[in-house]
């Protein structure tokens, strides 16, 4: 059995976080989504996985290479075009023969899944056979209604009493090489795009059998950027034991279970409450505060008297003395200067609202501080209010105060008016 997985686009709802990567490189748990599912197939016995790339194929790539160090082996395919799921599968008919896994490379799954997925296809005589989840509010998935375990119908996004149905399509499938048939044969949907469930209903309409499998256990579809924080959370408070590979100095205070990569140090007076992740050449403190679920990259400096809760720092980035971070996303190789202070709870105590595509999303989250995009800088003394968003290698001016989103490449001065007088 091999296995693909879906890693073309881009993720534009995780703006900016998306602008110099993929969606499915966007890191959880110190580690990137897309890297979470690599390893489930490999733990259920798929070994020889191919990467349908697109959209910053470097930064997957060069993160991957050829996927020995993970113990599998991966090739990639281009799609240079994006036009649905169909189309993006159809770029593998030539190099794969016989039954294959299909993934979406921005959900997160447990290899058990995909043992009881191959299960089911050998026990049976299905073409196709699509993985199903229950959720309260079906209107935002293709859902997927059932007689017995055979699909009758699939309803993309089903208006209001459409389908009394909750069981929809996640993302993951098992196809014999029958579909490939069937993907030359399907149309643009009215997005525009080839999708694979209408390659699937073409099957149906040929009774060929299409099957179900529910699925009930740990089932992870991150959309948007807040729930990064929730899913990272998640995948720390599953750290039993610390694993200290850096040095800790004499005077630390560390409750809860750490990670410490190679090369790290924590400085003298930290304190740390676990589960926390520490990455690789990190130097932390002195006199730092790192709280629960926050999850640190490689090289990254975090300076005296610093607060962190909650949060993920990527790579390279500096966090300078006297700051604050709170439930925030801070992209790679960012500096945020001293004094600088990230707000994460409105002053009505509401739940913070985020802009998404041009819209106004209510994040469900009464604690929620920033997004920052890679390279951003600030000020000393800047500060940040619930919700803001900044671009790509913006820079925030010293004392300055934002209350809406920066876009990229941006230079943000405040402007002051000053009065000097005789004594």
């Amino acid at each position: 059995m091999k296995g693909v997985i879906l890693t073309a686009g881009e993720g534009t709802r995780m703006r900016p976080l998306t602008l110099t990567r993929p969606k499915t490189m966007v890191p959880i748990g110190c580690k990137p989504i897309l890297q979470y599912n690599v390893e489930a197939l490999r733990d259920a016995g798929v070994t020889e996985i191919t990467l349908i790339v697109g959209y910053h194929q470097d930064v997957i790539k060069n993160h991957f290479k050829d996927g020995s160090s993970l113990g599998v082996n991966i090739n990639y395919v281009t799609q240079e075009k994006r036009l649905g799921t169909a189309h993006a599968i159809g770029t593998i008919a030539n190099i794969l023969e016989g039954a294959f896994i299909i993934l979406n490379g921005d959900i997160i799954i447990e290899s058990q899944l995909i043992r009881d997925l191959i299960d089911k296809y050998q026990s049976t005589d299905a073409k196709s056979i699509l993985t199903l989840t229950q959720v309260n509010d079906p209107s935002s998935f293709g859902v997927v209604e059932l007689d017995g375990d055979r699909i009758t119908n699939l309803i993309e996004k089903p208006a209001p009493g459409e389908t009394t149905s909750n069981w929809i399509n996640a993302g993951i499938y098992l196809f014999d090489d029958d579909i490939f048939h069937a993907i030359k044969e399907t149309p643009k949907s009215s997005r525009g795009e080839y999708e694979i469930t209408d390659s699937i209903k073409i099957q149906m309409d040929r009774n060929e059998k299409v099957l179900g499998m529910l699925y009930s256990d740990k089932w992870i579809d991150v959309g948007k950027p807040w729930e990064l924080l929730t899913v990272n959370a998640e995948y720390l408070e599953g750290m039993i034991e610390s694993e200290i590979y850096g040095e800790i100095e004499d005077g630390v205070t560390i409750h809860g279970p750490v990670f410490v990569g190679e090369n790290s140090i924590i400085r003298s007076g930290s304190y740390i409450m676990g589960p926390i992740f520490i990455g690789s050449n990190c130097d932390i403190g002195p006199n730092t505060f790192l709280r629960k679920c926050t999850c640190i990259g490689n090289g990254v400096k975090i300076g005296n008297a610093v607060e962190i809760k909650n949060s993920i720092i990527m790579d390279d980035t500096n966090i300078n003395h006297l700051s604050y971070v709170g439930d925030s996303i801070i992209g790679a190789n960012c500096n945020i200067a001293a004094g600088t202070n990230i707000a994460n709870l409105r002053f009505d105590d509401g739940n913070v609202k985020l802009t998404v595509k041009g819209d106004r999303i209510d994040s469900g989250r009464r604690k929620l501080g920033v997004i920052f995009a890679d390279g951003v800088k600030t000020g000393i003394n800047s500060s940040f209010n619930p919700g803001v968003k900044v671009g790509l290698n913006s820079k925030i001016g010293a004392g300055a105060i934002i209350s809406k989103d920066i876009p990229s490449n941006k230079l943000v001065l405040p402007k002051q008016q000053q009065l000097i007088l005789d004594q």
